[in-house]
């Protein structure tokens, strides 16, 4: 479920490309990283679903972060299992795209220079792709 307590299904995600960040309110580069996806959602719109998952952060923290930032990106509390299910993600920030047909475009780990550039040439492959 988001911080607003709806359920994210598979048909909220069903025929967009997806991009999911794993970050933490102790994480500097993270926080460049969710402005970013903002930027991303404005871009694309509805061909995009962005999702965010805060681990090891307060609840609080995260609800008042989320509110400084984009109110289009889906925001969550991440869990062990959530981890898990995403190859035991261990470190943030880590951000996963994913095509239209829901496979893995590409996995993006820690916050290199040119972070955004990449992430952002994955998503418009993965957009080209029907």
């Amino acid at each position: 479920t988001d911080l607003d307590g709806k359920p994210l299904t598979a048909d909220d995600l069903k025929g967009r490309v997806v991009v999911v960040e794993f970050w933490a309110t102790w994480c500097p580069p993270c926080r460049s990283t969710l402005a970013w996806l903002g930027e991303v959602k404005k871009k694309h719109g509805d061909n995009v679903a962005v999702v965010a998952l805060a681990f090891e952060s307060e609840n609080a923290a995260v609800r008042q972060m989320a509110s400084e930032y984009s109110p289009q990106v889906r925001w969550a509390m991440g869990t062990a299992e959530a981890a898990q299910a995403f190859g035991d993600v261990v470190s943030v920030p880590t951000l996963f795209i994913f095509d239209r047909q829901g496979k893995t475009a590409t996995i993006l780990y820690g916050a290199p220079p040119d972070l955004h550039e990449t992430a952002e040439k994955a998503i418009a492959e993965a957009l080209r792709k029907r």
